[in-house]
């Protein structure tokens, strides 16, 4: 038996007053109506309606019943509303993951600037350099960084791209000298990055040649924030890669030095994760939108600050 049907049947057989006003009134027949108050009453083990041949009555238990289906029937139809409404308007708490530098450098700003065009949304954002497993976790979305994604059951949309750089310091770059090529490499303190996107035993670089690859031994320091990196190669620690979102403000205050500018790391996608498109939560659906609108150029203008420094 369908509880709230019966609810449903029920309060109409109570409110118009017999069984074929109630019939009409939700577009099914008498007899049907007359099946779900018995099958209710079975159910409940109660009578709720005294019948005659002219009219119908509600017992004590049957009034008391009413009452409660009534505000039952009131809090479903506020619940359906409300689930209804997340897929029109904006609100409520998203969970959001993102990969430390992209959310340092990016992620907040388009936070705030969502919080301003949605303030009926909260916002819990959490900062790792992994891919967290959205279902388990309870995150809604994920902003990932990566060549490409494994397959999953997870919808992604590319919302930008990305690549790091060698940089070094330029006290450093005075004692130890600036190279040339990347064999040069070898004869350097080469500072290691761990990353879950790119390889820990070599830096596979994008140059003039095309492809290629320096193996990477017994590197003095590894760090696994991109920031962490950035405050060692300040430090004169040696040459490491940087994503360009943490090298810019070290170049353009002049404590970081691109390290040959014709080559950089290979290029890296940023990604939007969500769990489905099906009755997609409006809150969702804007927050990758607004990813989509701001990231790209956010990129561009750093990537053209990179560039500019060639």
């Amino acid at each position: 038996m369908d509880t709230l049907q019966a609810m449903r049947v029920f309060v109409s057989v109570a409110e118009t007053g017999s069984f074929t006003a109630a019939a009409r009134q939700l577009d099914t027949t008498v007899a049907q109506v007359s099946r779900g108050v018995a099958s209710l009453e079975a159910h409940l083990r109660a009578r709720l309606l005294n019948r005659t041949t002219r009219r119908i009555a509600l017992t004590e238990a049957g009034e008391r019943y009413l009452l409660r289906c009534e505000q039952i029937l009131a809090y479903v139809e506020d619940a359906e509303a409300e689930a209804g409404d997340a897929h029109a308007r904006p609100a409520g708490r998203l969970r959001i993951h993102s990969m430390t530098g992209i959310g340092q450098h990016y992620v907040i700003g388009a936070i705030a600037e969502y919080r301003r065009r949605f303030p009926e949304v909260s916002i819990d954002l959490t900062m790792a350099n992994r891919v967290p497993d959205l279902l388990d976790e309870g995150y809604d979305v994920a902003v990932v960084v990566a060549s490409e994604l494994p397959d999953s059951g997870l919808i992604s949309r590319r919302i930008g791209k990305t690549y790091s750089i060698l940089c070094g310091s330029p006290a450093y770059l005075a004692e130890r000298g600036q190279p040339q090529t990347l064999t040069d490499l070898a004869g350097h303190d080469c500072l290691r990055l761990l990353s879950p996107v790119l390889s820990l035993d070599k830096w596979l670089f994008d140059g003039p040649h095309g492809q290629e690859m320096v193996p990477l031994h017994n590197t003095p320091f590894q760090v696994n924030v991109g920031d962490g990196m950035t405050e060692a190669i300040r430090h004169g620690m040696g040459i490491g890669v940087l994503p360009v979102y943490s090298a810019i403000a070290g170049l353009r205050d002049g404590s970081l030095v691109r390290v040959l500018p014709q080559y950089r790391l290979q290029r890296l996608n940023v990604y939007a994760l969500y769990p489905s498109r099906q009755y997609l939560d409006a809150k969702i659906k804007t927050w990758v939108e607004l990813l989509h609108e701001r990231l790209p150029a956010a990129l561009a203008v750093d990537e053209a600050v990179v560039s500019g420094g060639q």
